[in-house]
């Protein structure tokens, strides 16, 4: 689907041609491009202001049956999100006319102040993620992806940067298995279902892929994830993906909450808190295809250069439960034990996330002893209050760990914020019948209690915690992505892998 190419646009013909336009500065170097944009300019009505968009239908200097100018405002806010999100709602007004094939003009990265591969890789993001049209479950299919997607680069990077393509198509192709899996109802994906997806989307990569029933669930003694499920005709399951490319020197244990649907079991959430709980499953979905993208990645697949986490053994560990209600469900005031033999006080069933993550944490450390775990989930409502839909928290108690997760959340624009974890909160976790509660005893801080709740399980693992509520799902679209899941932290994790 996305190609380099450094055609003569004067010489061949291309159906529709996308070309950036800076508000206050020219940012091309191509003569034929500069010429159309001071055309373009002299249209009193495009200014190439953010936003700004302008159509010819016919030009003598070039052979297209479109030439689009999309603004992108001033040079000063020039980075490599802004040309994400340009080709992103560039390509999703293209699938709407039917477009089949477009060519984007990629601008001079020196004259944007930028890194030619971070841009190109950037607009080659936003075109493939824009791309996604999710229309699974209608009958009627009214609008189909773009089918071919180019880049102008002059030769020397289209050489250089060779492989770059293949690469962005399989981590966008992860982002929107993710952003599938997400958006799918609940009624598709219980936790059996689920787990048979994911196993089935890894047959053809180099994971290893174990699936737990609930039978050997009990065996183990995963008393928290069960207790989970227990409200449920569809019984939990523990998903493992085990990475271990030759010569592996360290591992690397990711966690991702699985709550195929949250109801709030017995602590039933009101209609509007369940609306959009078939996303409670975010951080498996973001996990599991991060898994997949990265072994798709390896040099046994694409063989490309630059191979991602090949140095590294990567286990991703799903636990999957539907949290219902019904005479089965576990009640609050209930007292569990835990994989690690911790007992937990349910103060309340609808924090149920941390429950099914304390057993898998637990599990991650005892069977694989990683050199670093983090776990990611759509763990409290308190999150989003705090840093809204466009951002998620981060938490540990070290520094380099959740410092190289902010880097990788600045380059791919999967944001995050770090957030504090004082040791005196885990006082309101104290309970007076077990070793811990579930629910703190104060209504302020859910965010940090939750993440402290888990830092009991870690042991001396180095961890962090990201907290992706607000991000992994929304009912509008945005620049590069319908409504619906986001698939939310596969480019984040992907990164990640290779930064660590």
């Amino acid at each position: 689907m996305l190609h380099l190419q450094s055609a003569d646009l004067s010489k061949e013909k291309v159906e529709t041609l996308v070309i950036p336009v800076c508000e206050d500065k020219e940012i091309h170097e191509d003569k034929v491009i500069t010429g159309l944009i001071r055309r373009a300019k002299k249209i009193k009505t495009f200014k190439g202001e953010k936003d700004d968009e302008l159509i010819f239908y016919s030009d003598e200097k070039v052979s297209a049956d479109q030439i689009i100018f999309k603004g992108i405002g001033k040079a000063e806010k020039l980075d490599p999100e802004a040309f994400r999100a340009l080709c992103g709602k560039a390509v999703q007004g293209l699938v709407k006319q039917k477009i089949k094939e477009v060519l984007f003009a990629v601008p001079s990265a020196k004259k944007c102040g930028l890194d030619p591969e971070a841009l190109t890789t950037a607009m080659m993001e936003g075109a493939f993620l824009g791309n996604h049209v999710f229309d699974r479950y209608k009958k009627e299919k009214k609008e189909r992806p773009v089918e071919k997607i180019e880049f102008l680069v002059k030769a020397d990077l289209e050489k250089k940067l060779a492989d770059l393509p293949r690469r962005i198509e399989t981590i966008c192709a992860g982002t929107v298995m993710a952003r599938e899996w997400i958006s799918m109802p609940s009624n598709h994906k219980t936790p059996d279902q689920f787990a048979h997806e994911i196993a089935k989307q890894a047959e053809e990569t180099d994971l290893q892929v174990t699936v737990l029933d609930e039978k050997a669930l009990e065996e183990k003694g995963f008393g928290a994830l069960l207790a989970v499920g227990a409200g449920s005709l569809r019984p939990p399951r523990l998903v493992i993906l085990d990475y271990a490319p030759k010569g592996a020197e360290k591992t690397i244990a990711i966690v991702g909450k699985g709550v195929t649907f949250d109801s709030g079991g017995l602590d039933i959430k009101s209609r509007d808190g369940m609306e959009t709980m078939k996303s409670d499953m975010s951080g498996a979905a973001a996990v599991g295809a991060a898994l997949i993208t990265l072994s798709n990645l390896g040099p046994a697949n694409l063989g490309l250069a630059k191979i991602g986490a090949s140095d590294k053994r990567i286990i991703g560990i799903l636990p999957l439960a539907e949290n219902m209600p019904s005479g089965g469900a576990a009640r609050p005031g209930d007292i569990i034990c835990t994989y690690s033999g911790k007992t937990v006080e349910i103060g309340n069933t609808d924090a149920e996330g941390r429950l099914i993550l304390a057993d898998a944490i637990a599990y991650a450390v005892e069977t694989y002893k990683p050199d670093a775990l983090i776990d990611m989930a759509t763990l409290t409502g308190a999150c989003l209050m705090a840093l809204g839909e466009k951002i998620a928290a981060v938490f540990s108690f070290e520094d380099e760990l959740p410092q190289k997760i902010l880097e990788s959340a600045d380059k791919t624009h999967e944001r995050c914020w770090r957030m504090p974890l004082p040791e005196d909160y885990k006082e309101l976790l104290k309970s007076e019948f077990a070793d811990i509660n579930n629910m703190p005893n104060s209504p302020w801080g859910g965010a940090i209690t939750a993440a402290l709740f888990l830092s009991e399980f870690v042991g001396e693992t180095r961890w962090a915690h990201i907290d992706i509520a607000g991000p992994s799902y929304s009912k509008k679209k945005d620049a590069y992505a319908g409504p619906g899941g986001k698939g939310f932290g596969v480019r984040l994790l992907c990164d990640l892998m290779e930064q660590l």
